[in-house]
């Protein structure tokens, strides 16, 4: 209803006043389902666990705050995105520490890596305090498969330390093996769910980085409270709310879209990388994400050299 009727005005009033900081009822529920359906049904998340936060941007940083101490240190998988410097350490003074995933594996993450990592951190008298990710992988493309999320799980468990997952691409799997979330390793497995963290937000799977809408999703109920004391800083606006509530409430819409999107995901990855391929440049097979990890050693002037990769870059952007 338009705002200059007496009904408009009323249901302007309902969304232009204070709410819940902690988030809608009704846009938390609708939050909830729909991750469960991006993650093609096989878990639930429950409403209650879901802190809201100005994008995933200000979710990474939530978690840092809630989990570490300035000069602690996180394990990242190198290569990573590389927003997390900003995200992960500008305002919480936390360190990340990289995981070293060689090429000659296509970059895959192991525990033998992490384990690594973590001994040279150790050794190094710095305090690690957990693990985090991208899966899919931003910038790779890749997923993990179920065995190697247990054996992650695993490693953080035996360790004490956290795990965070940044699902921020869960919906966009184009070809392949089904995209595992970690909140299906937390139903299937006897883990320590308090050290489970999930990032997500709506910006890449249904295409809505304007909005700002980030997610916290702990198992663990102190941060999940510490998460919601930090949220007032960065809150989704109620009319936001209100307006993808009403969006993600209608399934055939959204069930229609995450097809649709699939598709057209993997068509502009065919084009693209066969492209790349009639120039020469061949890619790390992916399949999944808005990436493609592409091979330009051939076009460095020196091979294995960091300088020749800076000119390059230049040549290109230039």
């Amino acid at each position: 209803a338009s705002v200059c009727t007496p009904e408009g005005v009323h249901q302007f009033s309902d969304i232009a006043n204070f709410q819940d900081y902690h988030g809608l009822k009704e846009f938390r529920q609708a939050i909830a389902h729909f991750m469960g359906k991006a993650r093609g049904g096989r878990v639930t998340f429950d409403p209650e666990r879901i802190v809201m936060s100005g994008g995933a941007t200000g979710a990474n940083e939530t978690i840092m705050f809630c989990l570490a101490d300035p000069g602690d240190v996180f394990l990242v998988p190198s290569p990573y995105y590389a927003a997390f410097d900003r995200d992960l350490r500008w305002r919480t003074g936390v360190e990340i520490v990289p995981v070293h995933c060689s090429s000659s594996n296509n970059f895959k993450l192991t525990v033998e890596a992490v384990e690594w990592a973590y001994k040279k951190a150790v050794e190094s008298n710095k305090n690690v305090k957990g693990l985090l990710f991208t899966n899919p992988s931003n910038p790779l493309g890749t997923i993990l498969d179920k065995d190697t999320l247990k054996n992650l799980v695993r490693f953080v468990t035996k360790k004490n330390i956290h795990l965070v997952v940044d699902e921020i691409y869960a919906a966009t799997v184009f070809a392949g093996e089904n995209f595992v979330s970690v909140a299906e390793v937390v139903k299937d497995s006897e883990v320590n769910a308090d050290l489970i963290h999930i990032v997500y937000s709506l910006s890449k799977d249904m295409g809505l980085p304007g909005f700002r809408v980030g997610i916290v999703y702990s198992y663990n109920d102190s941060v999940v409270s510490c998460a919601r004391k930090m949220s007032s800083f960065g809150l989704v606006s109620s009319q936001t709310q209100f307006m993808l509530a009403s969006m993600l409430s209608d399934d055939s819409f959204v069930d229609n879209f995450l097809m649709e999107s699939s598709k057209r995901l993997g068509i502009r990855h065919g084009v693209f990388t066969l492209g790349l391929k009639k120039a020469g440049i061949n890619c790390l097979i992916s399949t999944a994400g808005l990436f493609v990890w592409m091979d330009l050693r051939h076009l460095l002037r020196v091979r294995n050299s960091f300088e020749s990769e800076i000119e390059l870059w230049h040549i290109i952007i230039d």
